[in-house]
């Protein structure tokens, strides 16, 4: 087992309590962009999932760890991740009400997600080399959702675009906690397994994996989209999205390979989490639910 690098992130982590409305939410979002609202529409379909899968990787590995303030990290991880889950659900119900059929993708997600990331009845070597491997996979994922979270916070397109505001802030909300926890994954799989040839290989499998599902998650909410507005070719869609700021640029999960798998990396050189900490403080979600 590892030591974990924690740098000057000092603060608890704790699942917030959060109340979003999104009855007056429509079918597209973040008007004139269609492709651009179904690619955040991933959030509430393929994400949730997996952070399920995340967070079942971290009670496992829970018992494994003895330092005390990374298991209040991790704890606190989980918590957060089933509030993510819930609020994204909420979100997905109303898409759903609007005709938009994604049930069959989320079924789908599911099952690949409890096949291919689940524990899978293992034991002994092989069950705990497993749980190294999903661990090394999600501190990679987490990367990749950090980067976008900040991307998130920063970004002013959505705001010019009039972006709907309870879509807009449960994005953020979303993404300034994983800015805030993007280090307890990566530390958890430093104290248990820390081996560079398995972060190296599954930083790639992450990236691959993540930018494969969110274009054919993408594309399949394009084709489900009722819509008789939505236009054609949502590749180009998707492309000029990309370009122009709507969403991330996809050749971030190419360009953070190298950052990520330099020797001594962590987390908290991502930069200060000012950002992140100062929208958890006056989200309209988070405020509305101690009100």
């Amino acid at each position: 087992m590892g030591s974990s690098v924690y740098a000057d992130q000092a603060h608890a982590i704790n699942a917030r309590d959060v109340t979003f409305d999104f009855d007056t939410v429509p079918m597209h979002y973040i008007p004139g962009e269609v492709m651009a609202t179904h690619i955040i529409n991933v959030m509430h379909l393929v994400l949730p999932e997996g952070e399920r899968a995340m967070a079942q990787a971290l009670a496992e590995a829970l018992p494994l760890i003895e330092d005390e303030r990374l298991r209040e990290e991790v704890r606190g991880f989980i918590g957060q991740e089933a509030m993510h889950a819930s609020s994204h659900e909420l979100a997905r119900n109303q898409l759903e009400r609007l005709g938009l059929d994604v049930r069959p993708m989320v079924d789908r997600v599911a099952w690949l997600v409890d096949r291919v990331l689940g524990d899978n009845d293992m034991s002994g070597r092989a069950k705990h080399a497993w749980l190294c491997e999903r661990l090394a996979l999600f501190a990679g994922m987490e990367h990749y959702t950090a980067v976008i979270g900040e991307w998130l916070l920063t970004n002013d397109t959505f705001v010019a675009k009039g972006m709907h505001p309870a879509m807009l802030d449960l994005i953020r909300w979303h993404g300034a906690e994983e800015v805030e926890h993007r280090s307890v994954v990566y530390d958890a799989y430093m104290y248990v397994d820390g081996g560079y040839g398995r972060k190296a290989r599954q930083a790639v499998i992450a990236s691959t994996g993540l930018l494969v599902l969110f274009v054919i998650s993408g594309g399949y909410l394009f084709y489900k989209d009722p819509s008789p507005q939505k236009g054609r070719f949502w590749p180009l869609q998707l492309a000029s999205a990309s370009l122009r700021g709507v969403v991330p640029n996809f050749t971030t999960f190419f360009t953070e390979i190298p950052r990520y798998l330099r020797p001594g990396f962590h987390p908290s050189q991502l930069g200060p989490m000012d950002n992140a900490l100062r929208y958890l403080a006056q989200s309209p979600a988070a405020r509305a639910a101690d009100a």
